[in-house]
């Protein structure tokens, strides 16, 4: 080893001394030589070793010559550059409804930029574009000149290194190397860097190419990056279509994307503006009746600057994003920027009625809150007592209260003060959606928790595919999305107990008795008692048909029947069927005292209209890279979950809801959407303390429910009618349905009547239903309960009887 280490450094001292010697002889070779030269030769002689000393040192700095200069962008990215495209999420109509992006950029071809841009940034910013190869050395040596003479240097780099920096940042994302540490020596590694990798994109690209390139990657300013991007910003326009004054505008921002902005420093844009508008003049673009007449226009701008909350269904992608997390980690793929059309299968226009249904509801719903409590603060516990310290508990977890509990450590009094201090502040408004006021952080708390809350999901229960998702009354202001949040659904999880109920043979018509029978739990090693009760506190001893027990959602009924079934195959069903959270093993669970959330419950509504078979929820159908190859294509996911002859049979009991006597889903007969002979049918829920209310409402080929609630559960309705699903919930679903039955587009797919039976069905269905004619609303009021007759609207008797006749 010793032998071969000493070889091993003899070697390399003589490769070293012979290198020496060789550019020693080199060197006084050179001296000798320019010493017999005649001055002008020496002058030749100079300018040539100084042209090769350049080309030299360039060399080197590319290579990273012993690690002295820094890495440099290497062939393989000039031929690939990695270039941030927004990706595009549009709706199942061809809709664009919104973007992911870390840069905003959309990109173009060179034939869809218009002739006027391309020449309004050549004659700006490199007259000499289509004569250098990347270097334009006649401005070097003008700029250089400038600087002697004038001491003001101006600008000489090209498009070309332009494109180097927007590109490739090399100023930021790549190093230095050793002699970067010099002080100015920095500057000029990194220039030289601009140089040799604007020569290697001269030698790869066209000058097309090289001018498509730039449109697409430069900031224009206002998160707008690419010419495509920036045209839509400012002039709600597309870069084929652009006029001269609005090129002009265009270019001369990229001098300074803020200073020159239109929009925040108009004066100054107006002034770039015509001096660009002067070059063009120059060139010979523009005649001088043309230059003196477009000075005199104004600058017109049709600003609105994207960002990550424009467009539509905010929640809805929010929910993709998320859902797409871990295929894009498999497939190493960014979401944010490698330019993707993520097709989903979200309806533009059920998605609007979804919104406008939630908005309505909620503003009325909103003002019978605000009535119901008056002066007095919603924070309740279950006795009715105002919460001590609610609102302090929440300002303690807020960012401001953590900063001042650092600064004011040992002054409780000031953070006191100071969250108490009013100052500027956005908080939610009906009418603006936002607005600016002047509010403390408490009072600012104390105004948003006092909003009542809503979630909202429609899914084709065929194909598992959504069609609308609302996840709150406004995204800005909450991004918890309600679809997803996990609450008490109340009554609405009965499907699942009777469901189970049919699996076992038991049929709609099958008779039992509404009384309380008390359970022996144990909890804690304790045997306790837990007895069930109906809305009303008692039981009223009557015999009750399955369907009219779910239809008029006795509790008692529903537990006992829970009783004879089993609890764990009530669960075992409820998974099967579409419910992803864990539930827990207790007889209140029959109830629905067990958390899940909207879109888990919605679906598995869905499978009941889907003859029992179950479809995981569909959000994306299929996804394009940016050469519009497909990466993705989804396969629904089915089973078989419950057997026909229990789905068909729990469809009938839905329908229920609607059409027995004091059914809790009548309120739907006051919306406008029997006359067209679509059949609906039904299930509303309320937690035992008003704090959640639910309607699931389900048609042949449409599914839909909503939630409505506090933001926590202590924020509420006292006990009464105003917080129960069929005056909250179930309005937003009949809303919602009203507009999609009226669009002439959807209406043809969503007009739709339950089928008969596929097979043959030995258990008897059909008792209780029947709604005979009445005369008088009172009579009316008996048979359906008075859910039907204390909406918003009156109802239309005649109506009515013309779609029950038929």
């Amino acid at each position: 080893m010793k032998k071969i280490i000493s070889l091993t450094a003899n070697t390399a001292r003589k490769c070293l001394n012979m290198a020496y010697s060789g550019c020693r002889k080199a060197y006084n070779w050179y001296l000798r030589t320019f010493k017999r030269l005649p001055w002008y030769g020496r002058i030749g002689m100079g300018l040539a070793s100084f042209i090769i000393g350049l080309i030299v040192l360039l060399g080197m700095i590319d290579i990273n010559f012993l690690g002295l200069f820094g890495k440099s962008p290497s062939m393989f990215n000039i031929k690939e550059p990695i270039q941030h495209i927004a990706s595009e999420i549009y709706s199942s109509d061809g809709k664009l409804i919104g973007k992911y992006y870390s840069e905003n950029r959309t990109p173009v071809e060179y034939k869809d930029i218009s002739p006027i841009l391309i020449k309004t940034l050549v004659y700006t910013e490199d007259e000499r574009f289509y004569k250098h190869f990347g270097i334009d050395f006649e401005g070097v040596f003008a700029a250089a000149k400038d600087f002697i003479t004038q001491g003001d240097a101006r600008g000489a780099s090209t498009i070309t290194q332009q494109l180097v920096k927007n590109l490739f940042k090399v100023r930021s994302q790549y190093s230095t190397g050793l002699l970067g540490h010099i002080p100015g020596v920095k500057l000029l590694i990194m220039k030289a860097k601009e140089w040799v990798t604007a020569v290697k994109i001269e030698m790869l690209y066209s000058k097309e190419e090289i001018l498509t390139m730039y449109f697409n990657t430069v900031d224009f300013g206002s998160n707008a990056f690419g010419i495509k991007t920036a045209c839509h910003t400012y002039f709600n326009t597309t870069p084929d279509k652009v006029t001269v004054e609005q090129a002009a505008t265009l270019i001369g921002l990229l001098k300074a994307t803020t200073y020159y902005n239109p929009r925040i420093n108009p004066k100054n844009s107006l002034a770039r503006r015509n001096v660009v508008l002067g070059k063009l003049y120059e060139q010979h673009m523009l005649s001088k009746e043309q230059l003196d007449s477009i000075r005199q226009l104004p600058t017109v701008l049709h600003f609105k600057e994207e960002t990550e909350t424009s467009g539509n269904a905010l929640y809805f992608r929010d929910a993709v994003a998320n859902s797409l997390r871990d295929w894009c980690k498999e497939n190493d793929i960014d979401l944010y920027g490698d330019g993707l059309k993520i097709y989903t299968t979200i309806d533009s226009r059920m998605q609007q009625y979804a919104e406008e249904a939630v908005n309505k509801q909620m503003r009325e719903i909103q003002k019978k809150f605000d009535n119901h409590w008056a002066n007095m603060a919603p924070w309740r516990d279950r006795q009715g007592e105002e919460l001590p310290h609610f609102i302090e508990d929440l300002a303690a977890r807020t960012p401001a209260y953590r900063y001042l509990s650092q600064r004011y450590a040992n002054s409780p009094d000031s953070i006191t003060y100071y969250l108490n201090l009013p100052h500027r502040c956005k908080v939610f408004d009906y009418d603006l959606g936002q607005r600016d006021t002047l509010l403390s952080t408490m009072d600012s708390i104390r105004y948003m928790v006092s909003f009542m809350h809503c979630g909202f999901v429609a899914i084709a229960p065929h194909t598992g595919e959504v069609k609308a998702w609302v996840g709150d009354i406004n995204f800005n202001s909450w991004k918890y999305d309600k679809v997803l949040s996990k609450r008490q659904p109340g009554s609405t999880f009965k499907l699942f107990v009777y469901t189970e109920a049919m699996n076992q043979g038991l049929s709609p018509c099958d008779l039992r008795v509404d009384e309380n029978i008390p359970w022996e739990v144990e909890e804690d090693g304790e045997k306790k008692i837990w007895m069930p009760h109906n809305a009303n506190g008692g039981a009223t001893l009557d015999t009750f048909s399955l369907k009219m027990a779910f239809a008029q959602s006795v509790n008692t009924i529903a537990a006992n029947v829970a009783h004879e079934i089993g609890i764990p195959n009530i669960i075992r069903t409820a998974h099967a069927m579409g419910i992803r959270t864990e539930l827990d093993t207790i007889p209140s669970l029959s109830l629905g005292a067990s958390d899940v959330s909207l879109l888990e419950l919605v679906s598995a509504y869905g499978t009941v209209v889907n003859d029992g078979v179950a479809i995981e929820p569909v959000l994306v159908t299929r996804i394009e890279d940016k050469d519009g190859k497909v990466i993705y294509e989804k396969e629904p996911e089915e089973t078989q979950a419950i057997p026909y002859e229990s789905a068909y049979l729990m469809q009938q009991m839905l329908r229920g809801g609607l059409t027995c006597p004091g059914g809790t889903s009548q309120a739907l007969w006051r919306f406008k959407i029997f006359d067209k002979g679509t059949e609906f049918g039904g299930k509303t829920g309320t937690s035992s303390n008003h704090s959640d209310a639910w309607f699931v409402g389900v048609s042949p080929n449409l599914v839909g429910g909503a939630w409505v609630g506090g933001e926590y559960r202590s924020i509420h309705f006292r006990t009464g009618e105003l917080g129960q699903g069929s005056r909250t919930a179930l309005p937003v679903f009949g809303y919602f349905m009203e507009k999609v039955l009226a669009d002439k587009h959807l209406a043809k797919e969503y007009i739709a009547r339950f089928p008969s039976p596929k097979e043959k069905i030995e258990r008897s269905w059909d008792c209780n239903t029947y709604l005979p004619h009445y005369s008088d609303s009172d009579s009316l009021n008996i048979l359906l309960g008075d859910s039907l007759l204390t909406g918003d609207e009156d109802l239309d008797l005649e109506r009515l009887e013309q779609i029950l006749e038929n």
